[in-house]
């Protein structure tokens, strides 16, 4: 399974999910080792056709990092943390986040749309 990182250290996912907001943003970037690049993405797709059936999902988009970064990025919405919380908690999709190999690097975030 993928290894799980927080971008910021005083807010973990687990106390994110558990916020009940919406709509809101799962940004998560990941590093990929070259070597892995398409099988992740491969892996990915399964995953994002699944999450694509789920009440609550809005959209998604996946990023990759220029210059030959490893860098890959997901960016998706949802209707609320309590429909992504589910989607994360069915088993399915946790059958599917096991098969991540160790050596790829999860940073999840969740975000709130704010005006500017």
């Amino acid at each position: 399974m993928a290894e799980l990182q927080s971008l910021d250290p005083s807010t973990s996912m687990f106390a994110q999910l558990n916020e009940e907001t919406g709509p809101i943003t799962l940004a998560n970037t990941f590093f990929v080792p070259k070597e892995r690049t398409e099988a992740f993405l491969a892996l990915f797709r399964r995953q994002a056709e699944f999450m694509k059936a789920q009440p609550g999902f809005v959209s998604l988009q996946m990023h990759k990092g220029t210059a030959d970064s490893r860098l890959l990025m997901n960016v998706a919405v949802w209707e609320s943390t309590e429909a992504l919380a589910k989607a994360f908690g069915n088993p399915e999709f946790q059958r599917m986040a096991a098969e991540f190999p160790d050596d790829i690097v999860s940073y999840p975030h969740i975000f709130e749309r704010i005006d500017a």
